[in-house]
């Protein structure tokens, strides 16, 4: 069974916590598959993933088309696939519920320091609860 966990964002710190929770599972012997919304944030995400921290290594590739992801650990993607064959989903941006049930762990944020993100969050926890999953929340 898919195990969902949603993060509390006390500040607009996403990138961040996509970067930490990646080097945490990479770290782990785990693939890892983070959704951003569009190719901008793709590119800015992968940038970021290589000043983000003194001394950190992430090895990632963005799943853009123009190159093959099958061995990366960490792919960074727009599309709800999974190119890399990763067992751990970190949604920057939300995926279908038929997309999330592929993952052994997803990994969900709640921006609760916009009221209309945290909103939003609300909704997305309640329908993971009524399809079935036990999402928490930390």
């Amino acid at each position: 069974m898919t195990n969902v966990e949603f993060i509390k964002l006390k500040k607009p710190e996403k990138a961040r916590h996509l970067c930490e929770l990646a080097e945490e599972f990479f770290a782990g012997g785990r693939r890892v598959l983070i959704t951003v919304t569009d190719d901008n944030q793709a590119v800015t995400l992968d940038r970021f993933m290589w000043t983000w921290k003194k001394g950190a290594f992430i090895p990632h590739a963005c799943d853009n088309g123009a190159v093959d992801c099958l061995d990366d650990p960490v792919v960074i993607g727009t599309a709800e696939r999974n190119p890399n064959g990763a067992r751990v989903l970190i949604m920057g941006h939300p995926c279908s519920l038929e997309f999330v049930r592929q993952f052994e762990k997803v990994i969900a944020f709640a921006e609760v320091y916009d009221d209309e993100l945290a909103a939003a969050a609300r909704v997305r926890f309640a329908r993971y609860r009524e399809a079935g999953f036990a999402p928490i929340m930390r």
